[in-house]
């Protein structure tokens, strides 16, 4: 059947007609992100849809596109009935072959609705028989499919089409159940995938200045201009060149609320422009991007087994040649073959299996709703088990955009011309004191002189900054730093309060000034660790590489247990090691710095907006808002998860353990044994789908958000 007709045809401007009904947002989301198209307006009443674009589209391209993603469409919608077709048949023919059965119907009708219930029992499961015969066949081992083949044969050949039917039908439902769970917690992945867009407006350098060229996302280069207009996704990870506007970033960051983006500032792909124009420079494109990288890690947290969860694979296993034992020995004592198929239809495996692994994918699921990229459900059951947390402090505990208080000059030299030689180290550093010091130039309008030709910038993490002006070296770094390189100004030291953050400022082997920062705590930062002691976890231990006067004021309004304070990278590491001999460590950090004490921490977590791409590899799990509340709440989904699959694992022991014994003394038939098995199946696997939905502080923070 021809589903779109071209109704209207001009150069540039298409009319079509869909016979059936769509989705406004999805089809005219879809057209738009074709290369050449500029605009779509789909009227779901009278089902036109009018395009406008580029003149080297012709209206059977445009045509053929729209037929294949109406198909497309109507494939999915179809799943859902496949999966129903055999729970219905089954359920029809169990029904209808149980009536006629028990009236007064002919021999022949009666033989003639067997062998329907039969053939139906058969065609339902051959999937699941053909699995579980395979398994064997080739890893000469049981699985859960094996047992369930196994009772269906069973039910066939003591002539009991019903019980076949039944098994059947429970054993679909609790699949579909979990296929559904699984399915949802794949929702933010998807998400992600439809924020991403297959085209950008690029600025065609070889043509007239400024033209501006539609093209596919794939012709689009590090380092080319592209512009984004008013509603547009942006298609890259780029620098504002030029332009101002709203930016929608929730999708990247976690972060509600939209920001200004301006001149020099990043915006990433996936994020949408709410509001104004931006020409920016593309710096990252493909995998390269932020959302690329998001996507990836929930894919492959996706594989990753829990050890519980191996631990329930590995218990499943074992139960299936249990299961036969049981059933033999039962056979045996009774010579009754329906005590021993009892035995085979009630197992513990589909329980076990099942609600583990769904309850471990929806907790990253719903972590990963919330803006939190756990990269293997192995850490949600970590993270149940941490008894030490450790901070790190600056752009962890504190907002990590550290502003200029003070500034004490000494030797003749004035505020202006401190904060100036400063400026010229650090304007080509990344780290926070780099951009307080920039801000405060700024602010006194002072001009940045660059440094000499050849020379370079010279870094070393935890200590300081230096490079080549005038041909004398300028050094900007720690107290600790200075000593090291011999910087003379010992006099003025002494006279120094050592009550604040101090950068030390020095120029040709003399120290020149001092630059008081100040970086305020993380709004939410004592409600969060507040939270975090409520889980039960009470050593909460802060790691800096700040001095120790500033370190232990920021403990003491913190009420943290500990602190180490001008702690070098390695050093941070050693300290993570130390604790964890103790118990289970999760260390919080954001920078270059904190990636080796990440990596050596039980649970590695990086937060917030600025963290570095060296320290979101070393982690376990990518917080990407600046939210320290997702703290305490990725502990307590952690905690309920684990209480869940605990949960699960007894309900599935106690229920199928009563209900073998109870089999086994041939009190119920196998039909009602299958269907306490199944049921219980389901309600584990409900229990574990739950975590998607309810409990936790989140609901709090959504109808705050609506209020």
């Amino acid at each position: 059947m021809n589903i779109v007709h071209v109704t209207h045809e001009l150069p540039g401007r298409t009319r079509l007609y869909l016979l059936n009904k769509v989705n406004a947002c999805k089809i005219e989301t879809f057209v738009r992100t074709l290369p050449g198209v500029i605009s779509a307006l789909y009227t779901s009443t009278t089902g036109s849809l009018l395009v406008y674009h580029q003149q080297k589209i012709s209206a059977p391209q445009l045509k053929h596109f729209i037929v294949s993603f109406l198909k497309k469409e109507e494939q999915e919608k179809k799943t859902l009935w496949k999966e129903l077709v055999p729970v219905a048949g089954c359920f029809a023919m169990f029904t209808a072959n149980f009536y006629v059965q028990r009236s007064p119907f002919t021999l022949l009708w009666k033989k003639l609705f067997h062998f329907g219930a039969v053939v139906t029992a058969v065609a339902t499961s051959f999937d699941v028989i053909k699995d579980g015969i395979s398994h064997i066949v080739r890893k000469r081992k049981g699985n859960a499919n094996t047992l369930t083949a196994a009772s269906i044969l069973a039910s066939l050949y003591i002539r009991n089409p019903g019980s076949a039917l039944v098994i059947t039908m429970m054993s679909t439902i609790s699949e579909m159940l979990t296929d559904h769970t699984s399915e949802q917690t794949k929702e933010y992945i998807h998400s992600l995938l439809e924020l991403d867009t297959s085209y950008a407006w690029r600025v065609n350098e070889k043509g007239e200045k400024g033209e501006e060229v539609k093209v596919p996302l794939e012709e689009i280069k590090k380092g080319d201009t592209v512009l984004v207009f008013t509603g547009e996704k942006i298609p890259v990870d780029g620098t504002v060149m030029r332009g101002y506007g709203t930016v929608d970033e929730s999708s990247i960051t976690g972060e509600y609320m939209p920001k200004e983006k301006s001149k020099k500032e990043i915006v990433y792909a996936g994020s949408i422009l709410q509001n104004g124009h931006l020409a920016m420079k593309v710096d990252k494109v493909g995998s390269e991007t932020a959302l690329s990288k998001i996507v990836k890690l929930l894919e492959k947290a996706q594989e990753t087994k829990a050890p519980i969860q191996n631990m329930a694979d590995a218990l499943a296993e074992k139960m299936v040649p249990l299961s036969f034992a049981l059933s033999f020995i039962t056979f045996l004592l009774t010579k009754s073959m329906n005590r021993a198929m009892n035995m085979l239809v009630i197992d513990f495996i589909c329980g076990i299996k099942l609600s583990t692994a769904t309850a471990l994918h929806a907790a990253i699921g719903r972590a990963a709703r919330e803006g939190a990229i756990v990269k293997g459900s192995h850490h949600i059951e970590e993270m149940a088990n941490i008894s030490t947390l450790i901070l790190d402090k600056t752009g962890t505990i504190t907002e990590g955009a550290p502003l200029v208080q003070h500034v004490l000059p000494c030797d003749g030299y004035s505020k202006e011309d401190v904060i100036t030689f400063a400026a010229a180290v650090e304007k080509s550093s990344s780290h926070p004191i780099a951009d307080a010091i920039m801000n405060q130039a700024k602010r006194w309008n002072i001009r940045i002189p660059s440094r000499d030709e050849g020379a370079e910038v010279q870094t070393v993490v935890g200590k300081g900054i230096s490079t080549v002006l005038n041909g004398k070296r300028v050094v900007v770094g720690s107290l600790r730093f200075m000593n090291e390189l011999k910087i003379k100004g010992e006099g003025f030291l002494k006279n120094i309060e050592s009550d604040e953050n101090l950068i030390y400022v020095a120029y040709d082997q003399a120290l020149i000034g001092v630059v008081s920062i100040f970086d305020k705590i993380r709004s939410g930062m004592h409600r969060a660790i507040h939270s975090i002691r409520e889980y039960g976890i009470d050593d909460i231990i802060m790691l800096t590489g700040d001095k120790r006067h500033v370190a232990k004021e920021m403990a003491k309004r913190l009420r943290l247990n500990w602190y180490h304070a001008e702690a070098l990278p390695e050093e941070k590491a050693s300290y993570v090691e130390r604790y964890g001999k103790r118990g289970a460590v999760m260390m919080v950090g954001d920078g270059i710095n904190d990636a080796p004490a990440l990596a050596y921490a039980n649970v590695g977590v990086t937060m917030g907006a600025k963290r570095t791409d060296i320290a979101s590899e070393a982690s376990d799990i990518v917080i990407t808002s600046d939210n320290p509340k997702m703290l305490s709440e990725l502990i307590g989904l952690s905690k309920r998860t684990m209480r869940i699959i605990k949960q699960n694992f007894a309900a599935t022991f106690l229920i199928n353990g009563l209900a073998i014994v109870l089999g086994a003394c041939g009190i119920f038939s196998p039909i009602i044994g299958a269907a306490i098995h199944n049921a219980a199946t389901i309600g584990v696997v409900m229990n574990s789908a739950r975590i998607l939905w309810i409990g936790g502080e989140w609901n709090e923070c959504k109808v705050l958000r609506a209020a």
